[in-house]
């Protein structure tokens, strides 16, 4: 089972417009194996919602190709659909129904038996008085339990959830987080994407950053974190001389604190920290603070213009600098269209003003 993949697209493309020129996704290579809890990192317009609806079938991709549990995202789509648990992002529900008549609704369209309906009720404070209610009485934290309710009841052996924690105050986030454990301890396989960095780094086992519709990182969530800087913290008898010009430490700041001695502030690389807590000594260390960083961190640098020279982490270079993007097709067009207009439009006469001859 652990062998088996869940997911796997190759070079998977997604563009839009008559020419292509809205390029949604580009490439994108993963594999997630049954049994992962896989995080899909990135900001609104990145392409997470997008590569979630091909793989599901709602989209058909321009080129490349995916397929979710050994079927065909284009010609097995429906099957697919049957197998899996999907939360949308933005889930929306039929107002008319009570929440009851809605999970039983949603259930008899998978054919599948509900398994887990009153175990997910209890973890998220759901009780049966509230599924009596119409579901246009839900607030919006209330509607995303109901949501979260019908992807988990059947059991299934994939669940595809889009921002799963929307609307759910932080009690309720980490009883969504305990229940996605539950699933995955059962030999079940999560995809989700978050913008709850936090949440990706307590639960997943693995996550995918992307950009622009392009894949920055894809790694184990320890390796994200291994790799990046170092934030030092130091407090040293004497002024050190060569700390700045060690290899891998970067934006030194030394202060002079009374007559204790000098403060070091600088950030390190993971392979510098040794060789730099030695020349720290030598300079009479006498308090030393070095912080870890988060997968927050990791994701910031990912997004900004950080290099990422290690070799452990799969970086993909080509999208590791934001550049100025080119005028689309589409907005060259309109800015034509629009001088067009100017040029030809009639000039308007001057009107006199009143009294003048």
């Amino acid at each position: 089972m652990p062998n088996e993949v869940a997911i796997q697209t190759r070079a998977l493309t997604k563009h839009y417009g008559r020419t292509g020129e809205i390029k949604a996704l580009t490439a994108i290579d993963l594999e997630i194996k049954a049994g992962e809890l896989f995080g899909f990192l990135g900001p609104n317009g990145a392409g997470k919602s997008t590569t979630i609806r091909t793989l599901l079938g709602f989209l058909h991709p321009s080129s490349g190709s995916a397929s979710v549990l050994g079927l065909d995202v284009v010609k097995d789509s429906v099957e697919i659909r049957r197998r899996v648990g999907y939360l949308p992002s933005g889930f929306a529900v039929y107002d008319y129904m009570s929440g009851r008549e809605y999970l039983d609704h949603m259930r008899d369209l998978s054919g599948r038996p509900s398994l887990l309906r009153h175990r997910v009720m209890e973890a998220l404070e759901l009780s049966d008085a509230i599924l009596k209610r119409p579901v246009r009485d839900y607030s919006r934290g209330m509607r995303q339990k109901i949501g979260v309710v019908q992807a988990l009841e059947t059991d299934p052996e994939l669940l595809i959830l889009d921002e799963p924690s929307e609307g759910l105050d932080p009690l309720m986030q980490r009883s969504l987080q305990e229940l996605l454990l539950e699933r995955v301890a059962a030999g079940r396989t999560v995809f989700f994407s978050s913008h709850l960095i936090s949440e990706v780094e307590r639960i997943c086992s693995r996550v995918a950053i992307v950009r622009g519709g392009r894949l920055v990182a894809l790694e184990t969530v320890e390796s994200l974190v291994r790799f990046q800087r170092r934030r030092v913290d130091a407090l040293v008898a004497k002024k050190p001389s060569r700390i700045a010009s060690t290899a891998g430490v970067f934006g030194v700041k030394i202060a002079a604190e009374g007559k204790i001695g000098y403060r070091i502030n600088c950030e390190a690389e993971s392979s510098a920290v040794p060789k730099l807590i030695a020349r720290l000594q030598t300079s009479g260390l006498r308090d030393l603070l070095i912080e870890a960083a988060s997968l927050e961190e990791a994701f910031m640098s990912y997004y900004g213009d950080a290099r990422h020279t290690s070799g452990a982490v799969q970086v993909f270079p080509e999208v590791a600098e934001v550049k100025r993007a080119k005028p689309t097709t589409v907005a060259r067009r309109t800015a034509k269209r629009a001088a067009a207009t100017k040029r030809s439009a009639p000039k308007r006469r001057a009107t006199p003003k009143r009294g003048s001859r």
